[in-house]
């Protein structure tokens, strides 16, 4: 068994300034594209912490809080909440600041959830690392995201029942 790895091991934390072509219509950045920013950064996150290759199983959850705007820095900040055998949950948070005026708190703008499965050179799934908490949040993410994944295994266990009647 691989040693259990902390949740501040694989932590990651990106950003980039929104340029025009990041905006949608309305002339604020696409939802597409904060998708894609969070979707790397929990990428990376989930590299650090299985040692290697990870793919994207699903998104369990996107939350769009308020419009990000072009010009606007766009930081995500993402760690492992939950490992199991070859997957785990990984949480990013996006927040928006003004490029201009660093008086400006950064504004939460969306949340998501992200389950990756550890790939071997085959793409067959491997075993990643158990997660070791180190915070009271840690642990209060951990069981929420135990909760998110029972919640996906009852919906795919009554999907399935569905589909065999």
């Amino acid at each position: 068994m691989t040693e259990a790895r902390t949740t501040s091991y694989s932590r990651v934390s990106l950003g980039i300034i929104a340029s025009s072509t990041e905006s949608n219509l309305l002339g604020n950045v696409h939802g597409g594209d904060i998708m894609k920013l969070a979707d790397s950064t929990a990428g990376a996150v989930a590299y650090r912490h299985s040692g290697g290759p990870a793919v994207t199983a699903a998104m369990d959850e996107m939350t769009f809080l308020e419009p990000v705007h072009v010009g606007d820095i766009i930081k995500t900040y993402a760690q492992v909440n939950w490992a199991g055998t070859s997957s785990m949950e990984i949480g990013v948070r996006v927040e928006a600041q003004p490029w201009g005026d660093a008086a400006d708190a950064p504004l939460h703008v969306a949340s998501a959830y992200f389950v990756f499965v550890a790939i071997d050179e085959d793409g067959r799934s491997r075993r990643v690392p158990p997660l070791q908490t180190e915070t009271e949040s840690d642990v209060r993410r951990q069981r929420e995201a135990e909760i998110r994944r029972a919640h996906r295994l009852a919906r795919k266990a009554e999907i399935d029942q569905g589909r065999s009647e």
